[in-house]
């Protein structure tokens, strides 16, 4: 199985709530140069962070992928969300795109990839981390890219 982690692309610096932060112009230009990584993957689920930035991202990729399923919104893929978590949700979904933040996303990656949250992993805004697995356990995936938009 294969697990996509992107990161919302760059977003406004102030809104009423971190929560309604939209994408800036920059930041969908970011998010469809890294959509561009996942044309022709096997993605069969985009699920993502309710956050305003997220579900932007989540909807550019959609659109760029042709993807028809709905994006699947959650509460676990908030920036606070803890990464511990996320596996109680992906043992249902084989190749699936998560859309998140920082620092959420670096630490659900060091999870799959070290089974531990010691080495969270740099990732910038829309860039996009690849993961490989038999299945979606702590320490048990394979780090295949790092794309940085």
């Amino acid at each position: 199985m294969k697990v996509w982690v992107l990161r919302h692309g760059e977003a406004e610096g102030h809104a009423r709530t971190d929560a309604e932060r939209n994408l800036t112009a920059h930041g969908r230009e970011e998010v469809l140069r890294s959509a561009g990584h996942l044309i022709g993957q096997p993605v069969r689920a985009i699920i993502a962070s309710p956050y305003v930035r997220a579900q932007q991202t989540a909807q550019l990729v959609r659109e760029a992928l042709g993807f028809e399923p709905e994006i699947r919104t959650v509460p676990w893929l908030t920036p606070e969300s803890n990464p511990l978590e996320v596996l109680k949700h992906l043992d249902n979904d084989d190749d699936v795109l998560l859309v998140s933040h920082q620092p959420f996303v670096g630490g659900l990656i060091s999870y799959l990839q070290h089974g531990h949250l010691r080495q969270p992993q740099a990732m910038s805004t829309a860039s996009l981390a690849e993961l490989e697995g038999d299945f979606p356990l702590a320490g048990l995936m394979s780090l295949l890219s790092v794309r940085n938009p």
